[in-house]
């Protein structure tokens, strides 16, 4: 277990890789995207560097070569003198943003480090796969001889390539993935206000701190904070409806966390070239082109649902960039697309995966007092936005009868909204922002993307993954017409309630930074550190050391070990190690690769391996296995008997017996 010395040590080493990345990068940016350069340099760093080290992987390369473009484009600019002391103080503020933002979550982290429930043993599981084997498409840890070419794995990779050059050890990356995703999406919402707003840049931030409606009603009426916090992410009927405050708190690096970077870098982008197209020369049209296809390209790998939102939102975007300025305003749309795809082509030929089965329609719409319970706030600020227009012309009412005609309630309200915005006729950034936002709402109101979650849970990965967007697109715009409502009230209040306004800013943030402490969110495993094993040492000892060993083992070994569903403790030394193991997670596999991948048959098999020791050898060598686990776990699920003549014991201590084939 890594003391809190290397632990501290790690956190360094990690903040001082992000910010070098940024520095190299910094010089292209400066002249084309001015001040906001600062916050755009960092995810752009984050995504290059990602990419570079992901094709290193596909050439075979070690992936500390990924570092070798950014020490040139450092090296090139020191000697022509492109770094200057006014860039590094000027972009105190971004840094600030980011590393309390960082800190903020990190407190979370340190509070609730165990890879020990949810989705914590797979996301941990990809890590270590990829950090112990950096090939490409990576080993599939629960599924032998299997790669990760059937999921979106390019989250995990960038954790992992950033723990490998950094010496941090894959439990610790796992509680630092989500500090920096939120960090940095933190940093690209500040580029948005810093875009927009003449003060208040940094109140669009706020999205990222809200609770839903749902959250406070459980509160009033009894509940405790745990129980708020999960209940309302499950208020519409059988869906998942998460946000991003309990998406940090929760603490899974999902892909869909980890991309929520990505998406706010996009929108960044977006907002960007529709308020400064026409100030840029040929080459800062080209820049951000390039740019928007880094991030528009990375969607697709780094959680495959945003490029079905986000996708249609830039070319909602594009259109209104080029009904604004015409001319070459049509070169975002021409030129990103087809860049974007050819970024990360060899993925796309690597691509093997059968989780979505087409789109379905949606036959029990959600119920309208828990969709406002889920996007009431929003909503809320949206009547008042709209509330002038709505007096001006009531008939845009009739908007909403034709949803409430076929019994779509729910989807009436954001239709309204809708005509009202448009009826504004005047397109600016919250205005797009909201559209799409309420677009995505009204959509899945009537379509859902078939998989196999069953009849109960039919739309619930649709709702999932489509709502943290829409709360996205939503809240930014929110906070937008916030800000500008408090900057016209501060015109009429002056400057005794700025000043006011600023040691609110100082207090809030210091409380911030407090706040995972004074709440004490604690989901019942231990806590104070970074070490997301470290729990195991009280809890599993003899699996504790047994991992310790098999840390450092041949990079082409597959074990054995007892499955028993998911969700569960079994299936944990391959999630602790990346060790491929037969089969683990069955029903992980099962949505990634379909019925017909054999999983009940590798389940089978492996019952067999533990009870049938005429068989142990031959079904070894069947799936490639040279190691064989025989602790706490496996001796609960299965009628042990192994046999002596075909295996070896290469290591015993505290009931853990580890066995190689022979």
């Amino acid at each position: 277990m890594p003391g809190i010395e290397v632990q501290i040590i790690c956190v360094l080493a990690w903040l001082a890789l992000i910010k070098c990345l940024q520095v190299s990068v910094l010089p292209v940016f400066k002249d084309v995207f001015g001040r906001v350069s600062y916050g755009i340099s960092f995810p752009a760093a984050v995504l290059l560097f990602t990419a570079v080290s992901w094709y290193c992987g596909c050439a075979g390369l070690p992936i500390a070569l990924a570092l070798v473009p950014f020490a040139v484009m450092a090296g090139y600019f020191l000697y022509h003198g492109r770094y200057h002391s006014l860039d590094l103080r000027e972009s105190l503020n971004w840094d600030l943003v980011f590393i309390i933002c960082f800190l903020f979550v990190l407190a979370l982290m340190f509070i609730n480090p165990t890879i020990s429930f949810a989705e914590k043993f797979m996301d941990h599981a990809f890590i270590a796969s990829i950090m112990r084997h950096p090939v490409v498409p990576p080993l599939d840890p629960w599924y032998a001889g299997g790669y990760l070419d059937i999921y979106y794995y390019l989250g995990y990779w960038m954790a992992a390539a950033a723990g490998i050059v950094t010496g941090t050890p894959s439990r610790v990356v796992f509680n630092l993935i989500l500090p920096t995703a939120f960090a940095l999406a933190a940093v690209c919402m500040y580029v948005i206000g810093d875009l927009i707003l003449p003060r208040f840049r940094w109140l669009p931030l706020g999205v990222f701190f809200l609770v839903n409606p749902s959250f406070i009603c459980h509160l009033l009426t009894g509940g405790g904070l745990s129980t708020a916090l999960w209940g309302s992410t499950r208020t519409i009927a059988g869906t998942i409806n998460e946000f991003p405050l309990f998406s940090m708190i929760w603490g899974d690096p999902h892909p869909h966390v980890i991309a929520l970077f990505n998406q706010v870098f996009l929108i960044s982008l977006l907002v960007f070239a529709y308020m400064r197209w026409n100030r840029l020369d040929q080459r800062g049209k080209w820049t951000v082109c390039g740019v928007t296809a880094l991030s528009l390209g990375s969607m697709p790998f780094l959680n495959s649902w945003d490029v079905l939102i986000y996708a249609p939102v830039a070319v909602v975007f594009w259109a209104a960039l080029w009904w604004k300025y015409h001319g070459d305003a049509w070169m975002p749309l021409a030129v990103v697309p087809p860049l974007s795809a050819a970024l990360y082509l060899p993925w796309y030929f690597m691509l093997n995966t059968g989780g979505i089965c087409g789109i379905g329609y949606v036959h029990t719409p959600s119920d309208p007092v828990q969709f406002l319970m889920v996007n009431g706030f929003f909503l809320a600020v949206l009547l008042c936005y709209c509330a002038p227009e709505l007096r001006r012309h009531p008939y845009l009412l009739l908007a909403a009868a034709p949803f409430l005609a076929v019994g779509h309630a729910a989807a009436a309200i954001p239709a309204l909204f809708i005509a009202c915005i448009f009826s504004l006729r005047r397109l600016g950034v919250p205005d797009l922002l909201a559209v799409c936002g309420l677009g995505i709402l009204l959509i899945t109101e009537f379509v859902y993307l078939r998989d196999n979650m069953g009849e109960a849970y039919y739309r619930m990965n649709t709702i999932f993954k489509f709502y943290l967007p829409a709360w996205i697109l939503l809240g930014s715009a929110s906070f937008v017409i916030i800000a500008r409502w408090l900057d016209r009230g501060l015109d009429s209040l002056g400057t005794v309630t700025e000043g006011s306004f600023r040691l609110l800013k100082v207090a809030g943030v210091i409380l911030l930074i407090l706040s995972p402490f004074l709440l004490n969110i604690n989901f019942g495993y231990s806590g104070g550190t970074l070490d997301g094993l470290a729990y195991l040492e009280g809890a599993h000892p003899g699996d504790a050391a047994a991992v310790a060993f098999l840390r450092d083992f041949d990079a082409d070994a597959v074990i054995v070990e007892a499955e028993g569903g998911d969700y569960k403790y079994y299936s944990r030394i391959s999630s602790f190690t990346g060790i491929p193991t037969v089969i683990g997670m069955p029903f992980h596999e099962v949505m990634w690769r379909g019925r017909d991948a054999g999983v009940e048959e590798r389940r089978a098999d492996v019952r067999r391996m533990y009870e049938n020791p005429a068989l142990t050898a031959d079904l070894m060598r069947k799936y490639g296995a040279t190691l064989l686990y025989l602790g706490a776990s496996e001796r609960e699920r299965y009628n042990i008997n192994i046999p002596s003549d075909s295996l070896e014991l290469v290591y015993g201590q505290d009931g853990v017996e580890i066995y190689r084939l022979i």
